[in-house]
């Protein structure tokens, strides 16, 4: 298994005296190459699970393991090692940097890793050929369309080439039209490059496309 996590829980302090635990207890695993979708009502807890398993954040109790080993107990900066190295992120709004080109922003992770070079580039740029956006890789985030900004977020995600993928309701902010290309995208970029996809959406056409879906509902899984 690429990542597991054992019987993690997550609560967040909201009084001197009191505290809110949104995630109570939750052990899964994923594997290479699976698309596993995870889904639940608002409040379940399923950003808060993605944030965890993508080492964006810690656990309050429990362990998560990467590759067999219990980085758990890793210090932030060992974690922001493992992330960049291994971890890719698409969310529901792109989050593209408004000031630079399609390819720029896929090269953003590189050059955050210390990575620049003529590799680095020849490398991003089959990646936006991947995602269909080759042709528009000097094109500024104003002048794409939300389902080509989301392409090029896409391709950002996988410019490390992480083992594993998190999509925090990547389509949410798409017309049907645009979602439908982008989860065509995301399993044909599976199927191509044998890379773990794990998928929060309230898309139900999406989650039964998946490998496995995990249902989560007041902080477990059911």
């Amino acid at each position: 298994m690429i990542l597991e996590a054992r019987n993690i829980k997550k609560r967040y302090l909201t009084s001197p005296s009191n505290f809110l635990e949104v995630l109570k207890g939750i052990t899964l695993s994923f594997a290479q190459g699976e698309i596993v979708a995870i889904v639940g009502q608002s409040g379940a807890g399923k950003s808060t699970l993605v944030h965890l398993l993508g080492l964006l954040d810690k656990p309050s109790e429990g362990e998560i393991f990467f590759n067999d080993v219990d980085i758990t107990k890793y210090s932030d900066e060992q974690i922001s090692k493992v992330r960049n190295n291994n971890i890719g992120f698409v969310f529901q709004f792109h989050h593209l940097l408004p000031e630079f080109t399609a390819l720029e922003n896929v090269l953003m992770p590189a050059y955050i890793a210390g990575r620049s070079n003529a590799e680095v580039i020849d490398t991003a740029r089959t990646l936006l050929s991947d995602v269909g956006m080759v042709e528009r890789e000097h094109h500024k985030p104003s002048e794409l369309s939300g389902g080509e900004q989301q392409r090029v977020a896409v391709a950002r995600a996988l410019m490390n080439s992480p083992k594993i993928v998190f999509a925090d309701e990547p389509s949410g902010n798409l017309d049907s039209e645009n979602a439908e290309k982008l989860h065509n995208l995301l399993f044909d970029l599976r199927t191509k490059r044998n890379q773990t996809f794990v998928i929060v959406t309230h898309n139900k056409e999406l989650a039964n496309r998946a490998d496995r879906i995990i249902t989560l509902s007041n902080g477990l899984i059911v």
